[in-house]
């Protein structure tokens, strides 16, 4: 039987996942520049895909670019993480109890509990976090939800390395993954979701309580 050849990525695509890979695990940080021709060295290409990359990834809401200031990785603040972590609160909880009802597979969220467990530094718990979430909400049956939730799944990651690299709480929020995936486990889904609701406004309570004080007066 042939196999059938795994197609490679474009030099763009290589670019943009690397470029986001290291905002999201913090080598590249808030207010950080981004400057072409050091990304076209780093990654062995020319400024064509640097750019048209930072280009996507500037719609992404991962990066900024300023006439003025050139491309940097965004900065997080309360504002930014109340609008992000908002919009999570109103569709995330929602999705898992959709999730949940329909009886969807949750081995992908248990794998990605067991990769944090097994984590060895702050990149790996910090993509296996993301995918734990991303497990949850992705088999809703509501592709435009999920595409919803996965527009902003990036933004939410980047306010969790800013708040892990000032206050890592790793342990807290794996306890707080395992109860959401036992209750999700069990098809109780409207506890699964409260859960869930409690984990993400917890997190940003936490870590940036401005937020939150924005939230209540709004």
């Amino acid at each position: 039987m042939t196999s059938v050849p795994t197609p490679i990525p474009s030099r763009t695509q290589f670019v943009q996942d690397g470029i986001k890979h290291r905002i999201l695990t913090g080598q590249l940080t808030p207010g950080q520049a981004l400057v072409e021709t050091e990304l076209a060295a780093q990654f062995g290409v020319s400024k064509t895909p640097v750019r048209e990359a930072l280009k996507t990834l500037a719609g992404t809401g991962l990066v900024v670019m300023n006439q003025y200031k050139g491309v940097t990785v965004r900065m997080v603040d309360a504002d930014m993480a109340h609008e992000v972590y908002d919009v999570r609160l109103l569709l995330e909880p929602e999705a898992l109890r959709r999730s949940v009802r329909r009886g969807s597979s949750l081995d992908t969220a248990r794998e990605a509990l067991e990769r944090a467990d097994n984590a060895t530094d702050t990149a790996q718990r910090s993509l296996a976090n993301r995918e734990f979430h991303r497990s949850l909400y992705v088999r809703c049956g509501n592709p435009l939800l999920g595409r919803m939730l996965d527009e902003v799944r990036d933004q939410a990651a980047l306010v969790s390395a800013v708040a892990w690299a000032a206050n890592p709480s790793w342990e807290r929020e794996a306890t707080e993954h395992r109860e959401i995936l036992r209750l999700a486990l069990e098809g109780d889904s409207d506890s699964a979701a409260r859960a869930l609701h409690s984990h993400i406004a917890s997190f940003v309570q936490r870590a940036f309580p401005e937020a939150q004080e924005k939230g209540e007066q709004e």
